[in-house]
């Protein structure tokens, strides 16, 4: 009788804490990494956190929606893909925190969402080796979804 008591415990406790560690991560999305820091989305906001764990730093503060977050070569900047005023734009700002930069300016598409099938417009991919060079798919001006933005 004991050792069922036991047991039924034990699974009681496995199902509990492998239900909460499902709960805590389950809005983790877009990470990237660069050297022993990562970057994420998480619930609209961007955060960063050290690659082997520990406590998360909360980079945005914005109604709208971060996504799509890339650092740069060096890992001073990150750019991102932001929805703020109704438009999905390139945004830059320090990997330390700070203001984000609005670097892209193009028209409301009327489909401009997460949840389209190709996606919102203007999607931060990469960066080039020089640390200036953002590259990001965009439906701005051209049939090739491929546009490459300069960081000045």
């Amino acid at each position: 009788m004991r050792l069922t008591w036991i047991v039924l415990l034990i699974t009681l406790l496995i199902g509990v804490i492998s239900g909460w560690a499902q709960q805590e991560a389950r809005l983790l999305r877009f990470p990237a990494i660069h050297g022993e820091t990562m970057v994420f989305s998480y619930a609209g906001d961007l955060y960063t956190v050290s690659a082997r764990g520990g406590i998360a730093r909360k980079l945005t503060n914005h109604a709208g929606y971060e996504m799509f977050a890339r650092f740069s070569p060096d890992g001073k900047n990150i750019a991102f893909t932001g929805q703020y005023d109704g438009n999905t734009e390139i945004y830059l700002i320090p990997a330390d925190g700070g203001t984000p930069q609005r670097l892209t300016f193009t028209a409301t598409l009327a489909r401009d969402d997460v949840s389209d099938r190709m996606g919102p417009n203007n999607i931060v991919l990469t960066w080039q080796n020089d640390n200036k060079t953002i590259v990001f798919r965009s439906r701005m001006k051209s049939f090739n979804d491929f546009i490459i933005a300069e960081n000045k």
